[in-house]
């Protein structure tokens, strides 16, 4: 059974449960929350190490074979250039689409969150690699630690014979036991989706959201289904540009189910490989910075909701140097979420809100009950774009090896 029909089934088994449940109990709400927790940790156990090994062998052979520079810059540029694209299709749906206005929240200022941003970015490099064996596993301290060391190997490859070999079979250890673990995340799913749905059935049931998550829904789909299997086929010449988001349906799943960007990573991983083809030099390299600097869904969903709190509160339009703004920082903003695996969008909002001022500064709290909804699309446009940017970099570095769709995991 492929895999994403197994974690297809957890989810639907998991949305039925929701509604058997008493959700209005708040015993019941807790004990989802917490299972919901605890298989979303179970299915980022093996992150860390994998990670490691597996960027250590991968920058050693790129090394080895002088494909840094080429891999850097495509990964970059495909990075930098995904974010555009999702932030200005997020700005343009927006204005277009005149969303109705959300009721205005009697929250106090006082109450406001604070969010620091010069933190946020002095975290970008922390005060040491090993801070990523906290909880919430912030990668990129592990990525750098691990890009230096299998680096480092290919300065003297007959001295460091032994460590390479260590390396890279522990990456293969690793790898088994990370897809041994994704077989039994489809069961650890039901859990997540059940806490998932009995998060969202007020906010639906409201209906005062539900113009927000169609409009996500039908950028999602122009996103999946036109522009990223466009840009294939015309610049990879790929005529089967569909079959890359065949294999994005179980990370996309997992992604929006749990909003977790790393246990996302480890499915991106996992189809990148075994489903698309795409080598161990360039999986283990794209994925890790995708996971950690390709936030665009982040952008996306951010710029939608500012826009819509803006007009909540006034029926003043935009000017051109607000819709200048609003493009900028939310475009900005996506690259600082990279230590926040879940959440980062409503973390963005905070501080679009926040720096914007004239008295918007609670204006985030408008969108608070729908944080769920906007968050789980901004982690599935975020893991969307790994697989479609990953295959695009392997094409253009030429490592792959194309399997064929009915051998997809």
């Amino acid at each position: 059974m492929k895999l994403w029909v197994k974690y297809l089934l957890g989810i639907l088994l998991g949305i039925a449960a929701a509604f058997i449940l008493p959700s209005s109990s708040e015993m019941v709400q807790s004990s989802a929350a917490y299972i919901s927790d605890l298989a979303i940790r179970f299915g980022r156990y093996t992150l860390l190490p994998m990670l490691f090994f597996t960027v250590a062998y991968a920058m050693f052979k790129l090394r080895s074979r002088k494909m840094i520079l080429t891999a850097g810059i495509w990964t970059v540029s495909v990075i930098v250039i995904s974010t555009l694209v999702l932030t200005i299709l997020g700005l343009l749906s927006i204005l277009i689409v005149k969303l109705p206005r959300i009721p205005i929240s009697s929250e106090k200022i006082s109450e406001l969150t604070t969010v620091n941003v010069a933190g946020l970015i002095q975290q970008l490099l922390p005060f040491s690699s090993f801070s990523s064996l906290q909880d919430g596993a912030y990668l990129l301290p592990a990525f750098i630690f691990a890009s230096l060391a299998g680096a480092g190997c290919a300065s003297d490859e007959s001295a460091s014979k032994p460590v390479i070999t260590f390396i890279e079979s522990a990456a293969k250890l690793c790898y088994s036991i990370m897809s041994f673990f994704l077989e039994f995340m489809a069961v650890a799913m039901i859990a997540v989706s059940c806490y998932w749905m009995i998060s969202v059935r007020p906010v639906f049931a409201a209906r005062t959201f539900l113009p927000l998550a169609v409009m996500l829904l039908v950028d999602f789909v122009i996103v999946a289904g036109v522009i990223y299997p466009l840009i294939l086929y015309i610049f990879c010449k790929d005529r089967r540009p569909y079959r890359v988001l065949y294999a994005s349906i179980c990370p996309i799943l997992t992604a929006f189910f749990s909003g977790d960007s790393n246990l996302s990573l480890l499915v991106n991983i996992k189809h990148g490989r075994d489903s698309l083809g795409i080598h161990r030099r360039i999986n283990g390299l794209t994925f890790p910075l995708f996971s950690v600097f390709a936030r665009g869904g982040t952008a996306l969903v951010t710029t939608i909701c500012f826009v819509m709190i803006l007009r909540s509160y006034s029926s003043l339009g935009f000017t051109a140097g607000d819709v200048l703004w609003i493009f900028i920082m939310t475009f900005a903003l996506s690259f600082v979420m990279c230590a926040i695996p879940s959440g980062g969008a409503f973390v963005s909002l905070t501080i679009l809100c926040t720096i914007y001022s004239r008295g918007f500064e609670a204006g985030y709290l408008l969108l608070r009950p729908a944080v769920p909804v906007f968050c789980s699309f901004a982690a599935a446009f975020d893991a969307l774009t790994a697989m479609f940017g990953s295959y695009i970099i392997s094409v253009k570095t030429h490592t792959i090896e194309h399997i064929a769709v009915k051998h997809y995991v």
